[in-house]
């Protein structure tokens, strides 16, 4: 049995943003990839949509530019032939900072030929623009009064 291309990928991910070694990424990337991160783009602008693979690229390279892995845990997962969702929750370390950030996301990947051509990340943002800004946020209210 041949090892799922996820697992690849993933290992390849995580080392072009913790040891800035995009070769192995690039390799795994169709030049057609669809690629979503969905979040605060205004104060994350590389986060949104992006199409092709130089735009997917980019993106990884302000990952690495912006963050450190330091570790992550899969909290459940489901593989496909071609395809892979996951919970993931990661630790990560802001490199502007040296602050500790931990974030929840949902990843929607689909491979063709052992390359990515769609991956879509849902990220729990409230969580994570809480610490961004070092405070949390207070929401009004909501009641229903009847």
């Amino acid at each position: 049995m041949t090892e799922h291309s996820l697992w690849r990928f993933s290992r390849a991910l995580h080392r072009a943003i913790n040891d800035r070694h995009f070769a192995d990424i690039e390799a795994l990337i169709d030049e057609d990839v669809e690629w979503a991160l969905y979040g605060p783009i205004d104060m994350f602008p590389f986060l949104g949509a992006r199409q092709g693979k130089d735009a997917v690229l980019e993106v990884i390279r302000q990952l690495a530019d912006n963050f450190q892995v330091r570790r992550f845990d899969r909290e459940s997962i489901m593989l496909g032939v071609d395809s892979a969702a996951s919970m993931v929750r990661y630790s990560l370390t802001a490199l502007d900072s040296n602050k500790p950030i931990s974030l929840r996301v949902a990843q929607f990947a689909q491979f063709r030929a052992g390359k990515l051509v769609s991956m879509r990340v849902l990220i729990d943002t409230f969580d994570l623009v809480e610490q961004a800004l070092g405070r949390a946020i207070h929401l009004p209210m909501m009641t229903s009064v009847g």
